[in-house]
């Protein structure tokens, strides 16, 4: 096992607001007035962080288009096995594989949360537009989040560690409310990247629309058992997939590497969230774009960026295992 490796600042390199488009920093300013807005940013930050403290969890603050859209999902998927049909599970599991692994694994987990590659377009849209319709929300919003999960991962401040309780960590912590300010601390001091991308932010603000359109085109084209297999079985499989991600993988599996929070690299996760099991990898390493660090940690979104850089879709692919996990292979 290598050496300890402290949780990175996944915002080291992005670039720093100025007095223009965040009303932060000027690079003529005095020194008194850099350090008023060091301190207003951290207290800004403290601010955010708040809001994902599982007291949050209160009757006043559940989410209840979220807790209802959860809940639809899962009676669809239960009674999806009464409207079988094999071309509804085909599309299943084909969409599955687009939104799962191209839309949130490549596209909103490795390109936009950790910038370990850049899609050309319309890879860019096409990647993204299968995230979108994944059903775990906009790309600004979910990269932000998870931005800051890898700056206290499991620490004060994590959004979902399960130290706060597994159940909080694969379900519950994405019932809460997502009032107007915690949307604009999070836009504001952890995806201003994000925020600056055209496309980005309108499928942010289409989101909604664009799953409403799936699902009323897969029941159009094949009834309700497309609906129910290519919608609800297929999302809900995907759900619990990216979340298992946030909880097992902090729970169980062993480590390549010793890492400042409880990540585990876990066979089964890796399987059903293609790849992104390696999690121990992923945070000792977050930039790379490939969580496989041993010949047999297969990751099958790699395979997807390595096709792409390939096609020359895909450039700046940070693809270097650390040397220490290679002698260890």
């Amino acid at each position: 096992m290598s050496t300890l490796i402290d949780q990175p600042d996944v915002l080291d390199d992005i670039d720093k607001p100025s007095v223009n488009d965040e009303g932060l920093v000027t690079v003529d300013t005095d020194q008194d007035t850099k350090e008023q807005a060091m301190s207003e940013s951290a207290i800004a930050r403290q601010e955010l962080l708040a809001y994902f403290e599982p007291r949050q969890l209160t009757w006043k603050n559940l989410d209840p288009v979220v807790a209802i859209w959860m809940t639809g999902m899962h009676i669809g998927a239960l009674a999806a096995p009464f409207f079988f049909t094999w071309e509804a599970v085909a599309v299943a599991v084909v969409l599955h594989w687009l939104t799962c692994s191209i839309g949130i694994c490549l596209a909103y987990h490795r390109c936009l949360s950790h910038r370990s590659l850049k899609l050309k377009w319309p890879a860019k849209v096409v990647a993204t537009f299968f995230g979108v319709i994944a059903g775990e929300g906009g790309p600004i919003r979910w990269s932000g989040t998870h931005r800051v999960h890898h700056g206290h991962s499991d620490h004060p401040g994590d959004p979902h560690s399960p130290l706060d309780g597994p159940w909080w960590s694969h379900l519950w912590w994405m019932m809460l409310k997502n009032p107007k300010r915690k949307d604009e601390l999070l836009q504001k001091y952890y995806v201003p990247d994000l925020m600056k991308d055209k496309t980005m932010v309108f499928f942010e603000r289409t989101f909604a629309l664009w799953l409403w359109a799936t699902g009323l085109t897969l029941l159009y084209v094949g009834g309700l058992p497309m609906l129910l297999w290519g919608m609800c079985v297929r999302m809900v499989f995907a759900y619990h997939s990216t979340w298992f991600v946030n909880s097992a993988t902090h729970l169980w599996g062993y480590r390549n590497y010793e890492t400042t929070d409880q990540s585990r690299n876990l066979w089964w996760v890796a399987i059903l969230a293609y790849g992104e099991g390696w999690h121990n990898n992923h945070h000792a390493h977050p930039k790379l774009a490939r969580a496989g660090h041993k010949w047999w940690e297969l990751d099958p979104t790699w395979w997807a960026i390595s096709f792409l850089r390939k096609i020359g879709q895909a450039t700046d692919v940070d693809d270097r295992i650390p040397a220490e996990s290679s002698a260890q292979a």
